[in-house]
C-alpha cells in the first residue's frame, strides 16, 4: 500500500489536502484534510447578537451573501420577526444572484480548465476544449468574466455591495427598490439570459429546463454549439457519468421558496427534520465526545489529538453521511433529469455539473418573476426587538449546498454560535462508526499514482470545495 498526498489544490477557495492509500494503481481509502483553522465560532461568543451580520459574511468572499442570509434567518427566529413580502423577495434575489454567479464561475474557471490538461491531448475534443478553457488564456475567460460582472451588477441595486453586504437583515432588506431600479434589474437579467442561451447552452433556458432524462440530454447536446455540449462530449468520452459516486443520499434545506426541503435516499424522498442533524468530532483536531446537535455544539481545539487528520467536523443526518449541493437540491425537488442521472449511475461527476448548469436554466426565469413581484413603495424590512435570552436557527442553500447557523443568546449576548457549511457535509472525515465522508467515499476505486489520468481532480472539483467555509 502506498500513500499519496494530493494538494494543495489550485482553483479552490482555501486550503485542501487529500491523502490517498493506493494499491495496484487504485485508491483503497481516502482522508480529506481541511488544514486551516479559523475560529469564527469562537469569535462570535460574547458579542452582541446583531454583530453576526457584520462578522459571519467575512467567513468567505465567494458565498458571503449565503452566510448573511443564514445569520439573518437565525436572528429573525430569535427575535420573532417575520420578513416583509418585499424583503423576502429581495433576499431570494440576492441569494440567487450569488449562487448563479458561483455556478458560472465554477464551470468556466474552476472545473473546465482540467479538460485542457496535456494528459488528454490524444482525445478528439482536446484541441477545441484547450483553446476555449485553458486557464487565463482560453477564449471563454474573456467572455464569461464580463458576463459575470454584468450579472453581479444586480447586487449593487439589491444589496448595495458584494461581497459582505449589510443589506440583509432579520426583517428583510434595508435596500428598497424603486420603479426605475426594477426596470434596470430586468434589463440585467435579460442580458445575462442572452449570454447563457447563446454561449453556454446554445438553446433557450426553457428547452434546457425541460430535459427529462440522460438520453434526452445527450441527444439534445449532440452536434449543438455551446459550452455545455462541449462538457457533455468530453465527460461522456472520459466516463465521468460513471465516476465519483458516494452514498446517493441527498439533503436539502430548500431554496428561494422554489425548491423544497427534504432528503432522498434509495429512491425514497422524505421530509427534512432539523433535529436529526449532529456533528461528530472523532477525526477532527477538536475535543472528543458524543455527537452533538449543532444547537448544543462546541468547537474546542485539541491540536495534539491522536488519529485526527482534519479540522473539519463530521456532520451526519440520522447518523449517516449525506451529500449536499445543486444535485441534492434537484434530486430532492424531483427534477426528472437529476433523478434519472442518479438512478442510472449514481451521483457522478457529470451529474453534479449538470445539476449546477440546470439551476441556471431554472432559477434565472424565476428571478425575472420575483423582480416583477416587487412592490416599490411597500416596506422592505420589518423591525423588532432583540430579547435577552433566545435561540435561533438559520437554514439556507448556498451554491454548494446546505448551510446552517445555530445561535443562542443569553443575557443579551451570544452564548453559542455554530455553523455547518456545505463543504463541511461533503468533505467531512470519518465518524465514530468509521463512515467516510461523501468525498472520501467517492474517491475509492479511482485510478491514482504515476501515469493515472486526472480523475481525482475531476471528482474533487465536482463537489466544488470552499475550504474557508468548512473550518470556522
Amino acid at each position: 500500500m502506498t500513500r499519496i498526498v494530493v494538494g494543495p489544490f489550485n482553483r479552490v477557495e482555501g486550503d485542501l489536502e487529500v491523502s490517498l492509500d493506493v494499491e495496484a494503481g487504485r485508491i483503497q481509502s481516502a482522508q480529506v484534510n481541511s488544514p486551516l483553522f479559523r475560529g469564527f465560532e469562537q469569535i462570535m461568543i460574547g458579542r452582541a447578537p446583531l454583530d453576526a451580520l457584520a462578522i459571519v459574511p467575512r467567513i468567505c468572499g465567494i458565498c458571503s451573501v449565503a452566510q448573511s442570509a443564514a445569520a439573518a434567518s437565525a436572528l429573525a427566529e430569535a427575535m420573532g420577526v417575520v420578513p416583509t413580502v418585499n424583503g423576502k423577495i429581495s433576499r431570494n434575489l440576492i441569494c440567487a444572484t450569488e449562487n448563479l454567479a458561483d455556478h458560472l464561475t465554477h464551470f468556466y474557471l474552476f472545473f473546465m480548465p482540467d479538460f485542457a490538461r496535456p494528459a488528454y491531448a490524444d482525445r478528439s475534443w482536446h484541441g477545441a476544449v484547450a483553446k476555449r478553457f485553458t486557464a487565463v488564456s482560453g477564449d471563454a475567460a474573456a467572455e464569461v468574466l464580463p458576463a459575470r460582472a454584468g450579472f453581479l451588477r444586480l447586487m449593487g441595486f439589491l444589496a448595495g455591495r458584494w461581497p459582505h453586504t449589510l443589506a440583509i437583515q432579520p426583517g428583510g432588506s434595508t435596500r428598497a427598490i424603486t420603479v426605475g431600479e426594477r426596470i434596470r434589474l430586468l434589463a440585467l437579467l435579460r442580458e445575462f439570459r442572452g449570454f447563457l442561451e447563446k454561449r453556454l447552452f446554445g438553446d433557450s433556458l426553457t428547452a434546457v429546463a425541460q430535459l427529462a432524462s440522460k438520453d434526452q440530454l445527450l441527444a439534445w447536446a449532440d452536434g449543438r454549439p455551446g459550452d455545455f455540449s462541449a462538457f457533455l462530449n468530453a465527460a461522456s468520452d472520459l466516463g465521468l457519468d460513471k465516476l465519483g459516486r458516494a452514498y446517493d443520499a441527498f439533503l436539502s434545506y430548500g431554496a428561494y421558496d422554489l425548491f423544497p426541503a427534504g432528503t432522498w435516499q434509495a429512491g425514497q424522498a422524505a421530509t427534512f427534520d432539523p433535529v436529526a442533524i449532529d456533528e461528530d468530532t472523532t477525526s477532527a483536531w477538536l475535543a472528543a465526545g458524543q455527537p452533538r446537535h449543532p444547537a448544543q455544539g462546541e468547537t474546542i481545539v485539541d491540536a495534539n489529538k491522536p488519529d485526527a487528520y482534519t479540522w473539519c467536523k463530521a456532520p451526519r443526518y440520522a447518523g449517516q453521511p449525506y451529500e449536499v449541493g445543486a444535485l441534492a437540491r434537484q434530486v430532492v425537488a424531483g427534477h426528472p433529469l437529476a433523478r434519472d442521472l442518479v438512478q442510472r449511475e449514481g451521483a457522478s461527476v457529470m451529474a453534479r455539473v449538470v445539476a449546477r448548469l440546470l439551476e441556471l436554466a431554472l432559477v434565472l426565469p424565476a428571478m425575472e418573476g420575483w423582480v416583477n413581484a416587487l412592490q416599490p413603495g411597500e416596506p422592505f424590512c420589518a423591525h423588532g426587538e432583540m430579547p435577552d435570552d433566545a435561540t435561533g436557527t438559520g437554514l439556507v442553500e448556498a451554491a454548494r449546498g446546505s448551510l446552517g447557523h445555530w445561535l443562542s443568546i443569553k443575557r443579551g449576548h451570544i452564548e453559542r454560535y455554530q455553523i455547518i457549511a456545505p463543504t463541511t457535509w461533503n468533505f467531512s472525515p470519518r465518524d465514530a462508526s468509521n463512515q467516510p465522508g461523501p468525498l472520501e467515499q467517492a474517491l475509492v476505486g479511482l485510478p491514482a499514482g504515476d501515469g493515472a489520468p486526472p480523475t481525482v481532480q475531476h471528482v474533487v472539483r465536482s463537489f466544488d470545495p470552499c475550504m474557508v467555509c468548512t473550518v470556522h
